[in-house]
């Protein structure tokens, strides 16, 4: 299973929108455009950071590399 891990950006704590969890797991999203694909340049499309909440699952997605994760021993939240 993927570490869990804290987000923040700046000096603002990223907790879920839907179950206000502050535990996540990160993937890599790509933002792939229409035009990209067509052209067989979609290696070429944006790159998302996603953040899984660990208890509910929603995905949030963020465009700005300024977030700052840091991981936690912890594999799920309870709270």
């Amino acid at each position: 299973m993927a570490k869990a891990v804290r987000a923040s950006l700046g000096e603002m704590s990223i907790t879920c929108q839907v179950c206000k969890n502050d535990l996540f797991r990160e993937r890599g999203v790509k933002l792939n455009s229409t035009g990209g694909e067509l052209f067989n340049l979609a290696w070429a499309d944006e790159r998302a950071t996603g953040l899984i909440c660990l208890r509910c699952g929603f995905v949030h997605l963020f465009a700005s590399s300024s977030i700052r994760r840091s991981n936690c021993t912890a594999s799920r939240s309870d709270t």
